[in-house]
């Protein structure tokens, strides 16, 4: 199985391209088939390897990052089985959503109720940074 088919990369381009920092939708979710990483991924670079996303490899901290594209169509799991792409995922929510629900739920879910309670909290967050303390002059 092609990974990553050229409708779909050239959807992680344009959004790798953008100029502004968007909170891009997921395009592909890549996935173990005989363990429980995960990949839910929204940008590949110019280099047409690097790619942006959620990774979760199962050990209960997912996170944002990137990962070569060359490197997870090398791998083989258990079986001999190599990654594989969910030909059925939709993303309903930014990447930020995901992000957000994996953190609360120590993996990354497709839950509709988890992914809305994140959602609703990223919208009542203040995302900015608080001051840094250091920084500040002591009186």
């Amino acid at each position: 199985m092609i990974l990553i088919p050229d409708e779909l990369r050239a959807r992680l381009l344009a959004n790798g391209a953008a100029e502004t920092e968007t909170d891009h939708h997921p395009v592909v979710k890549l996935f173990d088939p005989t363990g429980p990483a995960t990949w839910l991924l929204s940008e590949l670079d110019a280099d047409g390897d690097t790619l942006f996303g959620l990774c979760d490899l199962g050990l209960g901290f997912p996170e944002l990052g990137s990962v070569s594209l060359a490197e997870l169509e090398s791998v083989k799991g258990r079986l001999g089985l190599g990654i594989e792409r969910d030909r059925y995922f939709k993303a309903a929510f930014g990447l930020c959503v995901y992000a957000e629900a994996a953190r609360l739920s120590c993996h990354i879910t497709e839950d509709e109720r988890l992914l809305r309670q994140a959602a609703q909290a990223l919208a009542k967050s203040d995302c900015e940074l608080p001051p840094d303390r250091a920084e500040q002059p002591r009186r």
